[in-house]
């Protein structure tokens, strides 16, 4: 079973995609509010995107814009979303079993990320009041977004672009297997995560779709995540870090080899 008019559905769904991130970040009577307010907005962001990749080249020229208009928000959310990730990154490692030589570091480092954290959201509140900007533009990507042409997404063509993507995704997976480059597990990590978001919103709109392909599975995509934690991580024990020499130096030691284990289990998962 599926809609009568699958185009349209798919459009109202990406409003209400749209409706749910304006929302999210309305949320800033605290900074805790505003950082989750940003993490939500910035998935139904990706949702909406999601729909746009799978109309490419059919939807008409504007999607290409509203796209890339989405892309550059999430972008100039990113900042805000990284800084509470780390916090939550270090919350769930230290939830975990951990020699003193890591639990130790681990909890010193928590003390200087929760800084930053309150540091970026106090800059971004003052740059833009209420993240008024940032709900402004939703308002105007939420206006043009029916104009599109959602009557070409035909049943056939929405298939064609499930399986294009999972494509991709396998693509990415074995890229990333061969080359072991943060960049090219990065780009799995987005490729599976949209393949998901996208038969997400064909299960929305009552649209019956095949199981994922294993490079596109859910649990993957989890998986990427955890590792994605660790990235982040060393990321933040660069030349520029917040933390001292001796807790980068002691946290490098921890996640340089706990993240290769992680990708060796993923590419494995993957291959089944």
């Amino acid at each position: 079973m599926q809609p009568e008019n699958i185009g349209e559905a798919l459009r109202d769904y990406a409003l209400s995609e749209l409706d749910a991130a304006r929302l999210a970040l309305a949320s800033t009577e605290d900074a805790q509010a505003v950082h989750e307010g940003v993490h939500q907005a910035r998935k139904a962001i990706r949702r909406t995107r999601a729909v746009l990749r799978m109309g490419d080249g059919i939807l008409g020229p504007g999607a290409g814009l509203i796209d890339r208009e989405l892309r550059a928000l999430n972008t100039g959310l990113s900042q805000l979303r990284d800084a509470q990730a780390l916090v939550e990154t270090l919350q769930r490692l230290l939830a975990g079993k951990h020699k003193a030589s890591v639990h130790t570091p681990l909890e010193r480092v928590l003390d200087a990320a929760i800084a930053v954290r309150n540091a970026c959201t106090t800059n971004a509140v003052l740059l833009d009041p209420g993240l008024a900007s940032r709900r402004a533009l939703l308002d105007v990507m939420h206006a043009a977004l029916p104009a599109l042409q959602w009557s070409r997404l035909t049943p056939s063509a929405l298939r064609m672009a499930l399986a294009d993507g999972d494509a991709l995704t396998h693509q990415a997976r074995e890229r990333a297997a061969q080359r072991d480059r943060d960049e090219d597990w990065h780009r799995w990590r987005r490729r599976a995560r949209r393949a998901t978001h996208q038969r997400r919103a064909l299960e929305a709109i009552g649209v019956d779709v095949k199981a994922a392909a294993d490079a596109a599975d859910k649990r993957i995509a989890e998986r990427l995540g955890r590792a994605q934690d660790l990235t982040l991580l060393l990321d933040y024990c660069g030349r520029d870090s917040p933390f001292s020499e001796e807790d980068r130096i002691a946290l490098r030691r921890y996640a340089k080899p706990a993240l290769e284990r992680r990708r060796r289990r993923l590419t494995a998962a993957a291959r089944g």
